[in-house]
């Protein structure tokens, strides 16, 4: 199929609108992907944070266990525990 000079323009007018359309959804869908993206990050972002506020209860929590007095707190009143005298404690030294 041959096409004459008056064919030429209108192919070439069919292609270019082709690859406008072809980039114009192109664009579409990248766009989209990218707002996805987003939601998908700030929620990550939002779930980091709570984390993040979290870990720290926790670390204040834990030093909260952990403290001298506590331990030997719950040494004497739940383990019935006592400090030793001086004359109970014997220092071995190493040869």
């Amino acid at each position: 199929m041959e096409l004459g000079k008056s064919g030429q323009p209108l192919l070439l007018t069919m292609i270019f609108a082709t690859g406008c359309v072809l980039s114009a959804l192109a664009l579409i869908y990248a766009k989209h992907e990218s707002r996805k993206l987003f939601v998908e990050l700030e929620q990550l972002t939002a779930e980091r944070d709570e984390l993040n506020i979290e870990w720290g209860q926790l670390q204040i929590e834990q030093s909260t266990w952990a403290t001298h007095a506590r331990i030997e707190r719950v040494a004497q009143e739940e383990l019935s525990l006592a400090r030793p005298e001086s004359t109970e404690i014997y220092v071995i030294e190493r040869q």
